[in-house]
């Protein structure tokens, strides 16, 4: 069994990182969906278009997704920057012209 305090599958970072990871995957499909969203819209009472009520809409949507992709991408920064330190830099190709 294992102790109190100690993580039991995966470190809380790396586990967090993955999830921010998995949140940025689905952010395309969220915005997709909620753009669409308008379309199915059932018609007003009246004759006149709502079209003020989905330029907010689309706007506050898209004003959405940006700071969500904002968020993530600081969340993830500096992840993403300690994983590529933690990495060996590949070789440089020798340059050939230079002979």
């Amino acid at each position: 069994m294992p102790q109190r305090g100690q993580p039991v599958f995966l470190a809380r970072r790396a586990y967090r990182r993955r999830r921010m990871m998995d949140a940025v995957r689905l952010l395309p499909v969220l915005g997709t969906v909620l753009l669409l969203l308008p379309g199915i819209w059932a018609p007003a009472e009246s004759d006149r278009p709502d079209t003020g009520r989905g330029a907010v809409y689309l706007f506050t949507v898209w004003a959405g997704l940006a700071a969500a992709a904002f968020a993530l991408a600081r969340g993830l920064g500096p992840a993403l920057d300690e994983a590529e330190r933690a990495e060996p830099a590949a070789p440089e190709p020798e340059d050939r012209d230079a002979l």
